[in-house]
């Protein structure tokens, strides 16, 4: 029988939505970014570039806190 949402611990179910909540926050970093490199007058693939250095730098710091969290809670 596979397993279903409901038979996840609770651990597992607390890491998926710190993960998904980082990303969200990761996209919205993005999506600010690139908006405001456009506005100050960048083409479209330097507003891009900037979007995708925000997503990266935002999600590798999220990343790099939950799993501190999780070393600090183990």
């Amino acid at each position: 029988m596979p397993a279903s949402l409901t038979t996840l611990p609770v651990c597992a179910l607390t890491l998926l939505v710190v993960i998904l909540s980082a990303i969200l926050l990761a996209l919205l970093a993005a999506i600010s970014t690139g908006f405001l490199a456009r506005w100050d007058g960048a083409s479209l693939p330097g507003a891009l570039l900037h979007a995708s250095a925000a997503f990266g730098a935002t999600l590798t710091l999220l990343c790099s806190l939950i799993a501190l969290g999780i070393a600090t809670l183990t």
